[in-house]
């Protein structure tokens, strides 16, 4: 008789359970249906974005709710709290809506409400997977000139695995950029936004502030200075105490670190330029950092166990090899209006002693002008000037060319500059051809790598070193040591040599980072990137691509 009660019971329960979740399973069928006819998506007035992956999604699970699971949906909510710490915004992803599905409690939920609570997890879970992996805004929509070779795969599947595993906190975090450098950046962003809420008056203008002086506003640059980290006291000596407004050495060593941090002349004078750093709020910096997180996840997952990257605004070139800095040189990149432009490829071929044919924009913006006020100019500098193009392409006298009449729709000529120290290649050049027409050079103008802040070039990125870099490149060539470098070099013929193995390369723009002795690095935005990254930011979440 108990086991026929039991039974009973076990029928009548069933009988309870299974029409509410039948209900929301066919509630959710229709739901999706809609979506995929076109119809507005929205659950609990809150649009769903994630459109083609979601209707993926649940037609491979044929309709069914996915979060059933206290623990599971548990595990998101604290994962999704826990992005803020990367830049991203929880209320880009169903935050206040999912929180009051869970104040709420399942026992007593419509099935509606299990779809529109089921729904909104599946397009947070996707939406910010999909940012994780390969960034929330799409460089190319905000700027012609980056190219990104995002990372792309398909965040179904992971979903799909990760609610029958239970791994929903692992399989986020296994999608972030795994890279030594987002993570520095990572932690040196938490010790930035412990800054917020400290009192942070700005520094007065005055006359520049310089060693052995007293001013006022010392005190105030000491205090700045130890908040951020730059300037540690062992114990405040007698002089300190007795003069707060003296700036001694300590403070200048201080200072100097500070302004070599930022990118500034580090000279120990506190002039406009570093004051107006050091005037710059947490808040603002905060903004900065995660507009250079954003930008590592633009980059692939493999930058290559030995690579060269460029960090424009960094003005430096830096040859890494499983993930530390074997060789740094110092660039010089685009002007502002002749902008380097960002993606990455593989040096395939060095050129010695190469010739120089001068960009079609370069020759009607640059070059024309400068033949037009000094005739002189085309002989003085070893050019060439030849009518036509390839095998048929004839030499002229420049005399001859009326100049002034030439234009963008009336350009027969090229201009061509033989190998010698005058050219602007200088002597070796390192090639990876694309779209651009940028790569990396040497120059004669050598000189100008002795200034702190290096944008000159018309797109191309000069490199100081640029004999060394070719010998490190060619190393798996023994016929190619030094010695033969340079006689090439002297010989001065042009020289073509391909790499064995051609080199990864990656023209990047990092305003901030850290570097490997841990150091939080700050560069002023030479293309102004960064306002048009976080205006896309702080916009709402957008849709993942299908």
């Amino acid at each position: 008789m108990n086991r026929l009660r039991c039974r009973a019971l076990i029928a009548l329960c069933t009988l309870a359970v299974m029409p509410v979740v039948a209900l929301a399973n066919d509630a959710l069928r229709q739901r999706v249906e809609a979506l995929q006819a076109g119809y507005v998506a929205q659950a609990s007035g809150e649009p769903l974005l994630a459109r083609i992956a979601l209707s993926r999604f649940y037609s491979q699970r044929n309709y069914s709710l996915a979060w059933t699971r206290a623990e599971d949906r548990d595990a998101y909510q604290a994962t999704l709290i826990s992005v803020a710490a990367e830049g991203f915004n929880p209320a880009d992803y169903h935050f206040q809506a999912l929180r009051r599905f869970e104040q709420l409690g399942s026992e007593g939920l419509s099935a509606a409400e299990q779809v529109d609570r089921d729904l909104l997890l599946t397009d947070s879970f996707l939406l910010l997977a999909s940012h994780m992996l390969e960034g929330k805004v799409n460089p190319e929509t905000i700027d012609a000139e980056w190219l990104a070779n995002r990372r792309q795969r398909l965040i179904e599947p992971l979903l799909q695995a990760a609610l029958a595993n239970a791994r929903i906190a692992d399989t986020l975090q296994q999608l972030r950029p795994q890279q030594a450098g987002y993570r520095r950046l990572l932690l040196a962003r938490a010790q930035v936004e412990a800054l917020i809420g400290q009192p942070w008056p700005k520094l007065p203008p005055g006359a520049a502030l310089k060693p052995s002086l007293h001013d006022p506003r010392v005190s105030l640059l000491r205090e700045r200075l130890s908040l951020l980290g730059d300037y540690v006291a062992a114990h405040a000596d007698a002089e300190m105490q007795d003069e707060p407004d003296y700036y001694d050495e300590n403070l200048a060593a201080a200072v100097r670190a500070f302004q070599r941090r930022h990118g500034l002349e580090a000279d120990g004078v506190v002039g406009t330029a570093t004051l107006n750093a050091l005037n710059v709020t947490p808040e603002k910096r905060l903004k900065q950092i995660d507009v250079n997180l954003e930008r590592w996840r633009w980059l692939p997952d493999e930058l290559g166990e030995t690579h060269i990257l460029v960090n424009i605004a960094g003005f430096d070139l830096s040859v890494v090899h499983r993930e530390t800095v074997e060789k740094r040189y110092r660039v010089i990149v685009g002007r502002p209006f002749r902008r380097t432009p960002v993606f990455s490829d593989r040096i395939r071929y060095i050129v010695f002693n190469p010739t120089w044919t001068v960009p079609k924009k370069l020759l009607i913006e640059d070059k024309i002008p400068e033949i037009i006020r000094d005739p002189s100019y085309i002989s003085r500098l070893g050019f060439k000037v030849y009518r036509g193009w390839g095998a048929d392409r004839t030499e002229v006298v420049p005399e001859s060319v009326d100049w002034r009449a030439l234009s963008r729709r009336n350009l027969p000529y090229q201009l061509v500059q033989a190998p010698g120290p005058q050219n602007a290649m200088g002597q070796v050049k390192f090639m990876f051809p694309n779209k651009f027409d940028v790569y990396l050079h040497d120059t004669p103008a050598r000189e100008l790598f002795d200034e702190t802040e290096r944008s000159f070039s018309s797109g191309c990125i000069r490199v100081e070193s640029p004999l060394d870099l070719a010998q490190m490149l060619l190393q798996d060539s023994p016929d190619w040591n030094r010695e033969r470098i340079n006689r090439v070099i002297q010989e001065q013929n042009l020289t073509t040599v391909y790499l064995k193995t051609p080199m990864p390369v990656h023209l990047q723009y990092w305003t901030a980072w850290v570097d490997e002795e841990g150091r939080l690095q700050f560069r002023k935005d030479l293309y102004q990137r960064d306002l048009r990254l976080m205006q896309a930011l702080n916009s709402h979440a957008a849709p993942t691509s299908p």
